[in-house]
């Protein structure tokens, strides 16, 4: 009957008038707030705690359906896996309307003459505008998906499927269509080992009814418990359907039949049979650099600030001229971070005001060990970083944060390190979830595989510039030259990490949103890597306010984290 207009008498009438002329129609008004002249329940950004709460309920005579939900702007849609558990699990609880389907900006001419999408504030600088909140939707204004349009897509398919006795290849089906068998689909299965198939086979017919749960065998074969095993199941039509295509993917899941097992953290020095080992060389006498030479590398740490910032493998520069690698709190705000004010909430994580207050370093077992400490006054915590670099120049990594229990302190956006390369460390190979970007509250549409993309691809081109590119629960990461040279990071747990030709601060619009545009940034002559215990998801109840889920945050606290930098060449790690 309307959308944010109110409630009275003319609404009252509209009701009786519509239920006269066609009682067979179902009536909703958000703004009748679940009285009798509503027939839907249908608030607008309820959060979970509110679907919850309904869903218990035994005296709810009417389904609760959102008008709006799940607002869709900018890099966005973390936690929608909740809000979709929660339907699933209630039957009074039957969906929403995601704001909104797409960004409504129009093509325009920004700086220098570069093709923008503009909105508020773009045509002039009188007229009154909300900046980009005309942008809030799954997919972009020329009609290509948004990132966050995946996970929408995965949690809407209506096949799922679930263990049965996976050991022996056995799954459950189930059909949540109310209407229809599963007769016009097929199941595509692929049976994977550390990320690469290693099997694959094909259901032709599947015997499931709308509604019901079928027990499926797949002849996987053989597995053992030395590799992480996967399985990936996809259902596909058999013949096209209106728009979509024969062989079209309606439906998909990976399951886990053996689990990932992080690598022991124990470096170790490369030994060659009848050839003593020789520890890296410390060359301490240089007033500002502490140089480590070894076997075809060399290492230089700043005596000033405790970092590494230069890393020399076999003539090959891992690190551009002046750069470091330094511990990194801090993403470009996301328009869900600056609805929610953390661009200014957390900006004490921005510049947490570290100070060197210990630089030491010894030999261990033929490996040099460098312990660097700090104080971080603007955040009241102290920080160690230890280095340990075997005899081919790989360095192990343990950055551990002490926080001081009796501040109050904000959360943080990420903790761990970042490092600037050359930009011709344009390939990056991955273990971990892609092939799209996805963060620790989206991530469940993107598959664990193994993935070869370039730089370039990582950055999406948001309406407005702010985090993008970061992939999750890696299990190793390689970034590479055209030559097959760089480095591969593993870490003592999956990590997340990026790599984009842009540097945070240039992502980032500071204090409050600023009239800036994706293509209008410009790309710096650099490959940014970013290292990443973790980092804070990304929410999607609103975006003026709501933060992610709790379990999606990073509260201040104690943490660790440990990750080993190998040099690689030709892709391989150098032995």
């Amino acid at each position: 009957m309307g959308n944010e207009a109110g409630f009275g008498p003319n609404f009252e009438a509209c009701y009786r008038w519509i239920k006269n002329e066609d009682s067979s129609r179902a009536v909703q008004y958000e703004q009748a707030h679940g009285n009798e002249f509503t027939d839907i329940d249908c608030p607008m950004y309820a959060d979970y705690k509110h679907m919850e709460k309904y869903g218990q309920r035994t005296d709810a005579k009417k389904p609760l359906i959102q008008c709006e939900y799940a607002h869709a702007m900018g890099n966005s849609q973390g936690g929608f896996k909740e809000y979709w558990d929660l339907i699933r699990k209630y039957p009074n609880l039957q969906g929403g309307f995601i704001w909104d389907f797409v960004d409504q900006s129009v093509r325009w001419k920004g700086k220098d003459g570069v093709t923008i999408y503009a909105y508020g504030g773009d045509f002039n600088r009188y007229d009154g505008s909300d900046k980009n909140f005309c942008d809030n939707g799954l997919i972009s204004p020329d009609r290509v998906p948004n990132p966050h349009m995946y996970e929408v897509g995965y949690y809407y398919q209506n096949i799922w499927t679930t263990p049965a006795d996976l050991k022996n290849g056995e799954v459950n089906v189930y059909n949540e269509n109310f209407f229809r068998d599963l007769s016009a689909y097929y199941l595509d299965w692929q049976l994977l080992a550390n990320g690469k198939v290693i099997r694959t086979g094909r259901v032709e017919d599947l015997n499931v009814a709308p509604q019901q749960t079928a027990k499926v065998k797949l002849n996987i074969g053989k597995t053992c418990e030395c590799k992480e095993w996967l399985l990936n199941v996809t259902y596909r039509l058999k013949n096209r359907e209106g728009l979509l295509p024969a062989g079209y993917a309606v439906a998909k899941d990976q399951l886990v039949l053996n689990p990932y097992k992080a690598p022991a953290m124990d470096l170790k020095n490369v030994e060659v049979v009848n050839t003593p080992t020789v520890a890296p060389q410390i060359q301490e006498n240089d007033w500002r650099y502490l140089i480590i030479n070894g076997d075809n590398f060399r290492l230089e740490f700043n005596k000033h600030t405790g970092y590494l910032n230069r890393y020399n493998v076999a003539g090959t520069e891992l690190m551009n001229e002046d750069a470091e690698l330094a511990p990194n709190f801090w993403r470009a705000p996301t328009d869900n971070d600056f609805g929610a004010g953390l661009q200014q909430k957390f900006a004490a994580w921005k510049n947490p005001g570290l100070k060197l207050t210990s630089f030491k370093w010894e030999t261990v077992e033929n490996q040099t060990v460098v312990r660097a400490e700090y104080e971080m006054k603007n955040v009241s915590a102290k920080l160690d970083l230890t280095y340990i670099i075997n005899n081919k120049g790989a360095v192990k990594v343990a950055q551990k944060m002490t926080a001081d229990p009796e501040a109050k302190v904000s959360h943080m956006f990420r903790f761990g390190m970042q490092m600037q390369m050359p930009k011709t460390f344009e390939t990056v190979e991955y273990y971990g979830r892609g092939p799209i970007e996805n963060y620790s509250d989206r991530n469940h549409c993107t598959d664990l595989g193994l993935y070869r993309q370039s730089v370039d691809e990582q950055f999406y081109s948001y309406i407005r510039p702010q985090e993008t590119g970061t992939k999750t629960d890696i299990r190793w990461w390689k970034q590479l030259n055209d030559a097959g040279r760089g480095l591969q990071i593993v870490a003592d747990a999956p990590f997340s990490a990026s790599a984009l030709h842009y540097t945070i601060e240039s992502l980032d619009d500071g204090w409050e949103k600023a009239q800036n545009h994706s293509p209008e940034v410009k790309e710096a002559n650099l490959t940014n890597l970013c290292i990443d215990k973790a980092q804070m998801g990304l929410g999607c109840v609103n975006s003026w306010g709501a933060w992610p889920l709790p379990q999606y945050q990073l509260p201040y606290g104690d943490y660790e984290f440990t990750f080993i930098l190998t040099p690689v060449q030709h892709g391989i790690e150098i032995e």
